[in-house]
């Protein structure tokens, strides 16, 4: 485990005949790059470290690694497999007793249970311990997105809508991926967070709420910038001509960093977001007009109902 030693890395790198190695850190383990450089250095590799901002598997330093021969990429798991990049985890451990916080919340016998990537190592041991407990615990595989069991991204859900249960016992902090599940899966979701103990149940009700605002902000512009991403993960043209097709006030925008200085700067009354999916949901107070998803677009649009909304994932 990287955390506690590169000796596994460097013997992959060896392996590998790797020379010059490109690291790549998100932004919470960043710190720790001058450390692990300092070990591979000291292994007899030339280092480069990306110091630009990574939020995800789908944001790969790929112009750092043109300058190397492999990329290491720290803390999530492939979202597609390169030759020339590794994947380290970042594994984060509690005590499964903390489950116990979301059993009274609980109300069938049937539960799926998922997590982020940070827990996954803890699937089987959370399993043991709700089934002890008397539940039939559901975990399901995702999809290439998420290869582990049990994982959920906040760009795919695939691992809660296929465990086909009663509802979804979610465990990770925050709320975004309990919202995404109750949205995707329209099942009770309890979100348990394991640091804090916290236990509650989550309703993507008020985050549709929320967004019919946003849409009825945007109906009628007569300019909609539609985003493009040019990060590895993200870059989804062929959804783009898509939906650019469905308005003749529609233009095509590719972006590294959608920020709200760079759409306040393009001037566009509305934009749809096919970058990351959470840029719409989590960040429309920073934007200065509105932002929506495909989806809400294509409710504008009328090719889709109020009653199809559904969040966005990237498959």
């Amino acid at each position: 485990m990287w955390l506690n030693g590169t000796s596994d890395l460097i013997r992959t790198l060896r392996q590998r005949g790797a020379k010059i190695v490109a690291l790549q850190f998100p932004e919470g383990l960043k710190r720790r790059a001058a450390a692990v450089a300092t070990e591979l250095k000291d292994a007899g590799f030339d280092v480069i470290v990306s110091g630009n901002p990574c939020y995800g598997a789908c944001d790969l330093a790929l112009d750092t690694l043109a300058f190397s021969d492999v990329l290491v990429h720290f803390g999530h798991a492939a979202v597609d497999e390169r030759h020339n990049v590794i994947f380290e985890p970042y594994p984060v451990d509690f005590d499964i007793s903390i489950l116990e916080n979301a059993v009274p919340l609980l109300k069938g016998k049937k539960i799926g249970l998922v997590t982020t990537v940070q827990h996954v190592h803890l699937i089987s041991p959370m399993e043991t311990y709700l089934g002890s407990r008397g539940f039939d615990v559901r975990v399901a595989m995702g999809s290439g997105r998420t290869p582990h069991r049990g994982q959920v991204l906040g760009c795919s859900f695939t691992a809660a809508e296929a465990t086909d249960a009663d509802e979804i016992l979610f465990v990770g902090t925050g709320l975004f991926h309990p919202l995404g599940i109750s949205l995707a899966t329209g099942t009770r979701v309890i979100a348990l967070d394991p640091l804090t103990g916290t236990a509650q149940e989550v309703s993507g009700d008020t985050l549709k709420r929320r967004r019919f605002a946003v849409m009825e902000n945007a109906r009628g512009a007569k300019s909609i910038g539609i985003i493009v991403s040019t990060k590895s993960g993200q870059q989804r043209m062929a959804l783009a001509e898509r939906l650019a097709a469905l308005s003749p006030y529609a233009v095509i925008i590719t972006l590294q960093e959608v920020t709200p200085d760079e759409l306040l700067n393009l001037g566009f009354a509305t934009y749809v977001n096919t970058a990351c999916p959470r840029l719409a949901y989590d960040d429309q107070v920073r934007f200065p007009v509105p932002v929506l998803s495909p989806q809400e677009y294509e409710i504008l649009c009328g090719v889709r109902s109020w009653d199809e909304y559904s969040i966005d994932e990237i498959a």
